[in-house]
Order: structure tokens, then C-alpha cells, then sequence
């Protein structure tokens, strides 16, 4: 293992590799080498999802390793200070904080836990931060703001919502509803679904919604089916979600699920009583490049897709960690730090300095996502970062979609990958395109 590799992974995972004893100073994180250029990072390293963290902290630090190796920042290193959320809300914002206020840092990757994203949005806007968000669950960026920059790589709750209700069409569903975490994430694709299988001719039913610490959800799953619906959408995290699905199997009600995007995880399988899903249908975003992709269906929306870029991402990480895959939201994770380095060394290259406003940097990453630009893939970005420092404007093809950002910088997806179950593995179907009548 290289040491530019040792040296990011020591700042991410100094806390959950050596954790302290409950009366010991936690092990300070490394010094960032002299005149890095750091960016700030917060993840769930220990607690209920140290595993997730791990991963993603993983793909993070194979970035670093590999803009590093093709240069880095005008010969300055890329380095990531890294904190941990401990899996709570409550630590995760002191953290955050701390980053911001104590370490300082101008761009920010992360949390994975979209409530802390949207609590720190004030302090991010006062300070002129750019605060890159790859996780999925991440907070709308439809806003306009004169300070701080913000950039959301996943697909938005419209297109998952239009994917579902497209599935629902297609199977001649003529009624849904939903059984939904009150979470702000999981209501909105929830509120995204019901409106689009409206416009498409469909009948919404009464909904039901929960919170995901309840210790039963006998009543919300009883008052859920009771309408006899033709699918019910469920949507929350994986931990509520196999408590819902084991009590429903174990109740032997019926009703027929539909899995919203926070589902396709391993944790729900593992914990859900053998073969209760089976046949049910779940979207979660898609890893296939839209230029590797091509019409089946209008009339359906579907689309058939390879998938030579991630297997290649999946290659790479795996050979770099003793064999361990990236989750799909690692790919996210590795395009937001490259995503960074490659609107810096742009900014360098066109203006003499590297921007220290976010919104400044926001307006850079914008211009280069222009579709007239040249393509450059993660796959050579020695190549793509010589470019940059001629001052040559390149859009980037990442290791999870090819991006293309809005006027509030939300990337742009034309689809989103449709799964089933079949035991315990999640099965791939065709891609659904998120195009709905709405005007999505």
C-alpha cells in the first residue's frame, strides 16, 4: 500500500481503528502534509454505521490516492481531515462544527446523515464553504444563495418517484399508497410517487406514516394494507424496514411492497425471514453511464444498460482493499473528492489561485459539467488533470454517472436502476428512465 494512501486513511480512520478507552483522549488524527490542500470530511465510523463509514471512507482515500498520483493541486497533495459522526445526530453536528469552526476547512464532504446537512446549511452559507453532497439521502440544493456553494450528486426524490409510479403503471396497478418514514428524505418520495402515479391515470389511497424507533408497527401496517392497495410503497432505512417486513410476514397479511431506494442494502436482507420479498420490486440510482445505455421501451421508459465503467470502479477498489466491493454509494463518494480536485486545479490554471469561496468553486464545477466540454473519465485522470492546468474546461465521467449540474447544482439523471429480490441477493432489472409526464 502506498503511503499516500496510508497517510488518508490514518485521518479517517484513526478514530475507529484505535478507539480510545472511556476515560482516554481519543488518538489524534495525523498533521496534513505541509501546503495540502485539505478538505473535510464526516462519516459514521463507529456505532451502528461504522460499516457504511468505512467503505465510503475507503473510496474517499482511493481518490485522494489517485489525484495525488496524477499531480495533485498544482503539486500541492489533496488531503482529508476526517471526523466521525459515531452514528448520532447529536455528535455528528459537535463534528461538523469542528471542521467548519475548528479545522477550518473550505470544502466539506459529507455527512451521509441528511438531517446534519441540512442543520449546518447556515453555517455553511455565513462561511462561504462548498459543501459537496454524495450521499443519497442528501437535502435538496434548490435554492439560490449569494455564499457557500453546494453540489448533490444522487439522483433527486422526483426521479425515484417517477420510477416507482412508472413500475406501478406497468404492472396495471390501479391503486398505491405508502407506509413512509416521517424523515424528510423518505416523505418526499413518498409525496414524488403519489403525484406521479396520479398524473399517470393511477388512484392514490390513504397513506400511512411512522417514525423508525417505534418498538411495533402492528397498527401502521394494518391501517396501511387495509384499503387492499395495489402496491404499497415502503420507505425508510433498512433497520425499520426489517422490523415492518418480518412483522408483516410473520401476521401473514398481504399487500405487495414497493422498496424504496434506501433498501437495496444488505442489513435488510440479513434480518427480514427468508424469502418474504421475493418478486418485490425496489429503485435505487444507477451506476450505468448514460452513454452506456440505449431505448427498449419508450412506451415503459426502459432502458438496457452495460455496466463496463463500474465493474471497472468495482476492479479497482476491490484490488486496493483485500477484496472488499465499494457500495454504489462509495462510487458517489470517490466522484465528489475528484469532482473537488479537478474544479481546483481548473480555478488554478484560469485565475492564478485556487478559490477558497464555495460558491465560487460551485460556479466553476457548473461550467465544467457543460455538456460542449470534453469528456474525461475517472479511468485517466493524469490525462484530465494535464488538461486542466492548460486551462482546457472538462466535464467529468465519474465512477457513477457522467455529470451534469443544474443552476443549483443537482446532477442530472435520466434513470435509475430497477431491482428485485431473489433469496438473499438483490437482483438487477432493466433501468426505468425518469422521464414523467409532469415534466421531469
Amino acid at each position: 500500500m502506498q503511503a499516500g494512501l496510508l497517510v488518508g486513511l490514518a485521518s479517517l480512520f484513526s478514530a475507529s481503528c484505535s478507539p480510545a478507552a472511556p476515560d482516554q483522549p481519543e488518538e489524534t488524527a495525523p498533521e496534513p502534509p505541509e501546503n495540502a490542500v485539505v478538505l473535510g470530511s464526516l462519516l459514521p465510523l463507529s456505532g451502528s454505521g461504522a460499516d457504511v463509514g468505512r467503505n465510503l471512507g475507503q473510496a474517499m482515500s482511493l481518490a485522494v490516492e489517485h489525484v495525488n498520483a496524477a499531480g495533485g493541486i498544482d503539486g500541492r497533495p489533496l488531503h482529508i481531515v476526517g471526523r466521525d459522526s459515531h452514528s448520532s445526530s447529536e455528535r455528528g453536528r459537535e463534528q461538523l462544527l469542528e471542521l467548519l469552526y475548528t479545522d477550518q476547512v473550505a470544502y466539506l464532504v459529507g455527512p451521509e446523515e441528511n438531517e446534519l446537512a441540512r442543520e449546518i446549511a447556515p453555517d455553511v452559507r455565513s462561511l462561504d464553504v462548498f459543501h459537496m453532497l454524495p450521499g443519497q439521502a442528501a437535502p435538496s440544493v434548490a435554492r439560490t444563495e449569494a455564499r457557500g456553494g453546494w453540489l448533490r450528486l444522487a439522483p433527486s426524490t422526483s426521479a425515484f418517484g417517477c420510477a416507482l409510479a412508472k413500475i406501478a403503471v406497468r404492472e396495471d396497478i390501479e391503486t398505491v399508497n405508502s407506509l413512509a418514514d416521517r424523515k424528510d428524505y423518505h416523505a418526499s418520495i413518498s409525496s414524488e410517487f403519489m403525484t406521479r402515479f396520479a398524473a399517470l391515470g393511477g388512484r392514490i389511497l390513504p397513506s400511512v406514516t411512522f417514525t423508525s424507533d417505534e418498538p411495533t408497527y402492528t397498527e401502521q401496517i394494518a391501517s396501511a394494507l387495509a384499503p387492499n392497495p395495489g402496491r404499497t410503497l415502503l420507505s425508510t432505512d433498512p433497520a425499520a424496514a426489517a422490523a415492518i417486513v418480518t412483522e408483516w410476514a410473520d401476521s401473514g397479511s398481504g399487500g405487495t411492497w414497493l422498496l424504496g431506494p434506501a433498501l437495496r442494502a444488505d442489513p435488510l436482507l440479513a434480518r427480514i425471514p427468508a424469502g418474504s420479498l421475493d418478486g418485490h420490486h425496489g429503485v435505487s440510482p444507477s451506476l450505468s453511464l448514460r452513454s452506456e445505455c440505449q431505448p427498449v421501451d419508450e412506451a415503459q421508459g426502459t432502458v438496457d444498460c452495460t455496466a463496463g465503467n463500474a465493474a471497472a470502479f468495482i476492479e479497482q477498489f476491490s484490488g486496493r482493499w483485500n477484496g472488499e466491493a465499494p457500495r454504489p454509494a462509495a462510487h458517489f463518494y470517490y466522484d465528489g473528492v475528484v469532482l473537488i480536485a479537478m474544479g481546483l486545479v481548473y480555478a488554478q490554471a484560469t485565475s492564478g489561485t485556487i478559490p477558497a469561496s464555495g460558491h465560487e468553486l460551485q460556479a466553476i464545477l457548473r461550467e465544467l459539467s457543460s455538456p460542449d466540454n470534453e469528456a474525461a473519465s475517472w479511468r485517466d485522470l493524469e490525462t484530465a488533470m494535464t488538461k486542466l492546468r492548460a486551462g482546457i474546461p472538462l466535464r467529468y465521467v465519474g465512477a457513477a454517472a457522467e455529470y451534469e449540474f443544474d443552476s443549483y447544482g443537482a446532477s442530472q439523471h435520466h434513470f435509475v436502476q430497477e431491482w428485485t429480490i431473489d433469496g438473499d441477493t438483490f437482483v438487477d432489472l432493466a433501468p426505468i428512465a425518469v422521464a414523467c409526464e409532469t415534466g421531469e
